[in-house]
């Protein structure tokens, strides 16, 4: 069993008065890392996959939820997307059970969110669990294993069922995607044509590390501008990609209002375009490391509490950063390269213009890049 990071974190936030919301795409042990924490303790579970519990949970009263709590101090309520109006519903169980510890987990932020947000201001911590960090990775496996995995988990990805079963890695993941990927988004939103989805998410998958144009997408799946700005709305809100906004202060020759889009986890996007070649034999082992990157580096800032704003930068004479972190006012570039040894170099232009530090990160050191102490 891999040791998550949030778990300590989750742990400190125990009957503080306040609900505690775990978020994520299925399968990366949402469920597992919860029921951890409580394992020793009397708890009562919720599954809202039951259509039972459901239905009881729904339209709750005050009278009806204190039936169900009874004396239980621990309340878990699993898969909280799937419940109409959970939202209040958490609202009353916080409010009115000033004892109770409420842990909720939902596999889908967009459908949760917004039955969550308002009823829950004020009154919930919120953390996203991702697949499996490289920090968490090295931890349990050691440096050695690890460092002898890198090429592997490039490939497939970190997802805990890909990790532990390495000899079926091909067909575990096969069945992630396929289910994670289109059951659960296509059913939430009752979208008629699955196809375009599909079609959508390869075009972004092999246009990781470029800058993508919503036009340019438009035309190609033969829809409308809106529509996939619709769609690719939906895909972050559920863990699947994210995206990274171009970095410009008004300089003349920055470009503006740009965007790229990444993946959560290699293994979905090469299972995506059906590429689980190995590293070596692939044109494509650039864009792989900076998925890689950027996506290590997006569950640290989540998990030790780095909240930054992250871009790319580039120039109209093609100048590029493929990451840039802002805090503070603090601004750090960070250039990608899988092969160590090279010349490249941050261009100096944007260090001099922005007092901004600069390196660049290949196989040799990027450790310092992915781990907690790189943070620092």
């Amino acid at each position: 069993m891999i040791k998550r990071t949030l778990s300590d974190v989750i742990q400190k936030r125990f009957f503080k008065g306040k609900a505690i919301l775990l978020l994520g795409p299925r399968q990366v042990g949402k469920t597992t890392l919860i029921q951890e924490l409580i394992q020793e303790k009397e708890y009562l579970f919720l599954n809202g996959d039951d259509p039972s519990i459901r239905s009881i949970l729904e339209n709750a009263s005050t009278v009806l939820l204190q039936s169900i709590i009874g004396n239980y101090k621990i309340v878990f309520i699993d898969e909280a997307q799937r419940i109409s109006n959970i939202g209040l519903t958490l609202k009353l169980i916080t409010d009115q059970f000033k004892s109770v510890q409420l842990l909720v987990s939902g596999s889908s932020s967009f459908e949760i969110n917004n039955k969550t947000q308002e009823p829950l201001t004020g009154r919930k911590f919120e953390y996203h669990l991702f697949p499996i960090s490289w920090e968490e990775f090295e931890n349990n496996t050691g440096y050695l294993v690890a460092q002898q995995q890198l090429e592997e988990r490039l490939i497939y990805g970190m997802y805990p069922d890909v990790i532990n079963n390495r000899d079926d890695a091909n067909n575990v993941l096969r069945e992630l995607a396929t289910s994670y990927l289109y059951k659960d988004v296509l059913s939430l939103i009752g979208i008629r044509k699955p196809n375009i989805l599909e079609k959508l998410l390869k075009a972004l998958a092999l246009q990781i590390g470029n800058e993508v144009s919503y036009n340019e997408l438009s035309n190609l799946l033969e829809i409308d501008k809106a529509t996939v700005a619709k769609y690719i709305d939906l895909l972050e809100k559920s863990f699947i990609v994210f995206q990274l906004t171009s970095f410009s202060r008004n300089q003349r020759n920055e470009i503006k209002n740009n965007r790229k889009i990444y993946f959560y986890d290699n293994g979905i996007r090469n299972m995506i375009i059906n590429n689980l070649n190995p590293i070596d034999s692939r044109s494509d082992k650039g864009a792989l490391w900076e998925n890689f990157l950027i996506s290590e580096r997006i569950k640290i800032q989540n998990y030790h509490e780095h909240f930054s704003n992250n871009y790319f930068w580039r120039t109209i004479q093609r100048q590029e950063i493929d990451f840039i972190e802002e805090k503070n006012g603090n601004i750090n570039a960070f250039e990608f390269k899988w092969k160590s040894g090279g010349r490249n170099k941050i261009p100096k232009s944007f260090l001099e213009n922005y007092q901004a530090t600069g390196k660049v990160i290949d196989k040799e050191n990027f450790r310092e890049f992915v781990l907690f102490d790189g943070l620092k």
